[in-house]
C-alpha cells in the first residue's frame, strides 16, 4: 500500500513538474522596456548635438509601426522627413545635417519579436553655432537673366572648409551643361559653365548650407532653392578706339552706338564682363572710387554696373552731343548720349531698356588690362580648365 501510495506520490510530482513546465513555455512574462526594444541615437536628453550627429530609430527585434520625428528652432515647429527601412528595423531622416539650435522629439511606436507593442518619446536639443556662415548672392529670387549669368556666392566669413561648402551649392541646368565651381580666396565661390547659357535654360540653384560646419565653430544657415530662366542671347561689344557699341541679339546686330569710354589716364578695362545690376537712376561720387573730389553727379542715368570696382555704362547727359563717338573722356566707364533724368529714345534709354542683369559687355582696344576674374562676373575671362582647376572638389 504504500509502494502504491509513493507512486501515486511520484506520478503527482511528476504531473506537477509538467505543469509547471508547460505554465512557463506558454507564459510570454513580463515584456521589456521601451527603452530596450527601441533605441534611439541620440540618447533622451542629449544637449549639444553637433550638426553631423546621427539620428536614427531601431529595433533590435520586432518591427517599427510608426516613427514621428519633429523639431522646433526659430522657424517654428516642422515634422522631419525620414523613412523606415523595407525589413521595418531602423528610421533614418530623408536628409541632413541636424539643424543647430533645435530641440528634436521623437515618437515611436514597435512591436518586439513576441508581439509586445512599445511606445517611446524621447527628445534631444543640438548645438548652438558660436558663428553663422551665410552667402551673399543676386539676383535674390526668381529672375530672367542674361546668357553670361555666373552664380557667384560671398560669404560673411572665411570658409577653411571649402570642399564641404562646395558640395553643399548645387548649380544645375535644363538643359544640361556640365557647371563647375571656383574659389576666390576663402569668401567667395562662384559657378559657370564651360560656354555662356543657351537661351531658355532653367538654371537651378540648391542651397544646402544649414548645418554645415564651414571652419571652427562656424556653420551655415542656408537652405533654400533658386531658379533663374535664361533669355535671349545679348552681345554689347564696345571698341574703344573706334567709340563704338555693337550690340547684337542672337547673333544679329541690331544696333551700333557711339560712346566715350575711359580716357588716357583712366583707360576702360578690356576683356568679357557682366552686367551685376541696373538703376534708372544713381549717384557717381569719385570718392568712393579712388579719384577724391574730381566728381559727384548726384542723377546718372541708365546706370548698368559692370565690375566691382566702380565701372559702368551709364547715360551722359553733361558732356557735349560730338563727344560720343569721337573721344574718351570718362574716369573708366562707358558712357551714351542720354538727357537730365534719362529719356527713353536716347542710345542710353534705348540700350537700358533692352539690356537685362546677365548680359554679356565685351571690351576691345582699350590701353588697360583686361579685367580680373573676381572684379564683378570676369570669370568668363579664364579659360575652361584654368576655372575648373579653382574647385575644391575634385
Amino acid at each position: 500500500m504504500r509502494l502504491a501510495l509513493a507512486a501515486v506520490a511520484g506520478l503527482a510530482g511528476a504531473v506537477a513538474l509538467t505543469g509547471c513546465a508547460d505554465s512557463a513555455f506558454f507564459d510570454p512574462g513580463t515584456p521589456p522596456s521601451p527603452e530596450e526594444t527601441i533605441r534611439i541615437v541620440p540618447h533622451n536628453g542629449a544637449h549639444g548635438v553637433r550638426a553631423d550627429g546621427r539620428l536614427e530609430i531601431r529595433v533590435p527585434q520586432g518591427r517599427l509601426e510608426r516613427v514621428e520625428v519633429s523639431r522646433t528652432g526659430a522657424a517654428g515647429r516642422q515634422r522631419v522627413a525620414g523613412r523606415i527601412s523595407p525589413d521595418g528595423t531602423v528610421w533614418r531622416p530623408d536628409r541632413g545635417p541636424l539643424h543647430l539650435g533645435a530641440t528634436y522629439t521623437v515618437d515611436a511606436v514597435a512591436l518586439d519579436g513576441r508581439g509586445h507593442r512599445s511606445v517611446r518619446r524621447t527628445t534631444f536639443r543640438t548645438a548652438r553655432p558660436v558663428h553663422h556662415l551665410t552667402g551673399h548672392f543676386s539676383p535674390q529670387g526668381d529672375a530672367t537673366v542674361g546668357t553670361g549669368l555666373i552664380f557667384s556666392m560671398v560669404f560673411n566669413r572665411p570658409v577653411a572648409d571649402r570642399a564641404a561648402v562646395e558640395r553643399a551649392v548645387t548649380v544645375t541646368a535644363r538643359p544640361q551643361v556640365e557647371v563647375a565651381g571656383h574659389w576666390f580666396g576663402r569668401r567667395r565661390l562662384d559657378f559657370r559653365p564651360r560656354d555662356r547659357w543657351r537661351p531658355g535654360t532653367v538654371i537651378t540653384v540648391r542651397l544646402r548650407l544649414r548645418g554645415v560646419k564651414a571652419a571652427p565653430d562656424v556653420y551655415g544657415t542656408q537652405a533654400r532653392t533658386v531658379r533663374y530662366r535664361v533669355a535671349r542671347d545679348q552681345i554689347s561689344t564696345i571698341d574703344a578706339a573706334r567709340h563704338t557699341m555693337t550690340v547684337r541679339r542672337d547673333g544679329r546686330i541690331v544696333a551700333v552706338l557711339p560712346v566715350t569710354a575711359g580716357d588716357a589716364e583712366n583707360p576702360t578695362y578690356n576683356g568679357r564682363m557682366v552686367i551685376l545690376e541696373r538703376h534708372s537712376v544713381t549717384r557717381m561720387d569719385g570718392g568712393t572710387v579712388g579719384f577724391g573730389g574730381e566728381y559727384d553727379i548726384a542723377d546718372v542715368p541708365h546706370a548698368m554696373r559692370l565690375t566691382r570696382s566702380g565701372t559702368f555704362l551709364h547715360g551722359n547727359y553733361w558732356a557735349r552731343p560730338e563727344v560720343f563717338g569721337g573721344v574718351n573722356t570718362s574716369h573708366g566707364c562707358v558712357g551714351l548720349r542720354d538727357l537730365r533724368g534719362g529719356a527713353p529714345d536716347t542710345p542710353a534709354g534705348w540700350f537700358f531698356g533692352r539690356s537685362i542683369v546677365g548680359d554679356t559687355v565685351v571690351v576691345l582696344n582699350s590701353p588697360e588690362r583686361t579685367v580680373a576674374p573676381d572684379n564683378g562676373l570676369g570669370g568668363w575671362n579664364l579659360p575652361w580648365e584654368q576655372w575648373r582647376a579653382g574647385s575644391a572638389v575634385r
